[in-house]
């Protein structure tokens, strides 16, 4: 009976020792650093040696947008030559 309880005890102990290591990980990794490249130095690292990951970038997934509606130009209408206001208007365009 005695190793049955010293084996769980053990692997209790191992758990939380790899929750703890794994929180300060998780700590080190999320804590403040100067916004330069993140190949400059690294992650958990020193002289240059370290873990190094690319930086995650979430974006919302693309938007479809229709392209803009057709709209023709006015129709151009010819105005024959006429009177207007005691003048005489010669046939134009409108």
């Amino acid at each position: 009976m005695r190793s049955s309880e010293t084996r769980t005890s053990c692997g209790k102990r191992i758990l939380a020792a790899s929750a703890i290591v794994g929180l300060a990980f998780v700590g080190v990794a999320a804590a403040p650093k100067p916004a330069n490249a993140w190949w400059n130095h690294g992650y958990g690292g020193c002289c240059g040696v370290g873990f190094y990951a690319p930086p995650v970038i979430v974006a919302p997934p693309p938007v479809y947008v229709p392209p803009p509606a057709y709209y023709a130009p006015a129709a151009r209408v010819w105005i024959p030559a006429h009177w207007e206001n005691g003048y005489w208007v010669p046939g134009h365009w409108s």
